[in-house]
């Protein structure tokens, strides 16, 4: 059994490593996502849909510390800190020892994130040009689900280029910081800055603990959980706790630590709570946020008739390709960066439409934006899963000509028609 001061480490229990090894993969994690969703879906539009809704609104949690919040508030602001919280370590450990510390290499997929996340913006706002109630949602399509995403890619095929998932990664990573700063920015609606202050205190000692090499639970839980505490209580969304303290841990091992087993601190937290958050955190949030009632909603038509519906469709669908193909376009025309050799512009397509997968932060951002329970949050989960769906299809599409292409491209440069073992193109260049 584990001691508690190993509770970071890569466990000794055989069982709880392969469930764990199992939900890092990414097909899994996007998998257990997309059925939390269609499950939520089924149940919110089955006769039993009362029972789904006293379920997500049923209150826990103590009452003094205005924490009795509802169990789909909960997986909001409580469970996606967690998903966050390994968003900030990937976040750090790419800008500190990733791609995205060579400003070269980084240079395309950070303009492709941010055309991604400024034309879909752009869609929103002229679709609901008409409809101020609206407009307060312009952020709902910018955001990438980056599991989903590269789940789809995984699932696609692996004959295309290795170039295309790296590419996407950063540019989710890039994503995910854009997305934590227009949630702390734009949908802090009252920030009490007592709690905010006082926040800095348990994320500073726990900050000091991870970068002296502490690894006991008993007391790096307890910081953690004070330090969402107080950004809960401060106003700013719960979420932010879980970055920050990412950010805390930090990516290169201290001098003279014995246990590390050659991965850093970054690694290991980052090894413990992937599992969590693909298996647990997400899914259940997927299964309290997608849960939208169309038959108590006037139908699938009426509810693709509003705005905002519509608008975060074509957000996601169109935005996310124009902005994604415009901008990398545009820097790649007036700078000197270049494309990966082995990456075309097909295949840049096929990931512009995988970028326009948008679902567990669009589903989060929906919720900031217009409330639970309300007209528009139903009519953002229609749009969110539709914008998504058809996002997913139209990437696997192209994704997959381009696989069945370089698939062709590969067989034809290692055919041996005339068995000298020799592949037939080298004989040619002969």
């Amino acid at each position: 059994m584990n001691s508690p001061h190993r509770l970071f480490s890569r466990g000794s229990w055989p069982e709880a490593r392969r469930i764990g090894d199992v939900l890092r993969a990414e097909t899994v994690g996007g998998a257990l996502l997309v059925g939390a969703a269609a499950l939520a879906l089924l149940f919110a539009n089955s006769p039993w849909r009362g029972a789904y809704t006293a379920l997500a609104q049923y209150r826990v949690g103590p009452a003094a510390l205005h924490l009795d919040l509802s169990l789909a508030t909960w997986a909001a602001d409580g469970l996606l800190a967690v998903f966050f919280f390994v968003v900030g370590l990937e976040l750090k450990r790419e800008f500190l020892a990733g791609d995205l510390r060579e400003p070269a290499k980084a240079l395309l997929p950070v303009a492709a994130a941010v055309g991604g996340m400024i034309a879909p913006a752009l869609i929103y706002l002229a679709v609901n040009a008409g409809n101020p109630v609206g407009l307060v949602g312009w952020a709902i399509p910018t955001a990438t689900d980056i599991a989903f995403a590269v789940a789809v890619l995984a699932v696609i095929g692996s004959s295309l280029p290795s170039a295309l998932r790296m590419f996407l990664l950063t540019l989710a990573v890039v994503d995910d910081l854009l997305a934590i700063t227009v949630i702390a920015v734009f949908y802090t609606d009252e920030l009490s800055f007592v709690p905010l202050l006082l926040a800095l205190v348990p994320l500073a000692l726990f900050t000091l603990a991870v970068q002296r090499g502490v690894r006991a639970w008993w007391l790096l839980v307890p910081l953690a959980l004070v330090t969402w505490v107080l950004v809960h209580e401060s106003g700013v969304h719960a979420t932010v706790a879980g970055v920050l303290l990412g950010f805390a841990v930090p990516v290169l091992a201290r001098r003279g630590d014995s246990t590390t087993d050659g991965n850093s601190p970054n690694e290991r937290f980052e090894h413990f709570w992937r599992p969590i958050s693909a298996g647990f955190a997400v899914p259940v949030f997927a299964f309290f946020a997608a849960g939208v009632s169309v038959v108590d909603g006037g139908g699938f038509g009426a509810t693709l008739a509003d705005p905002v519906t519509a608008g975060i469709i074509a957000g996601l669908v169109v935005g996310k390709t124009v902005g994604v193909l415009g901008s990398t376009w545009l820097v790649q025309r007036f700078t000197r960066a270049r494309l990966a050799d082995d990456l075309g512009w097909w295949d840049l397509l096929g990931l512009a439409q995988l970028a326009g997968i948008g679902f567990t932060v669009s589903l989060l951002v929906g919720e900031l934006a217009f409330g639970t329970g309300t007209p528009q949050d139903d009519h953002v989960k229609v749009g969110v899963l539709t914008g998504s769906l058809v996002a997913a299809v139209l990437a696997t599409v192209v994704l997959r000509l381009r696989n069945a292409h370089h698939r062709r491209i590969s067989e034809a440069e290692n055919r041996d028609d005339d068995g000298d073992g020799v592949p037939d193109v080298y004989q040619q260049e002969r």
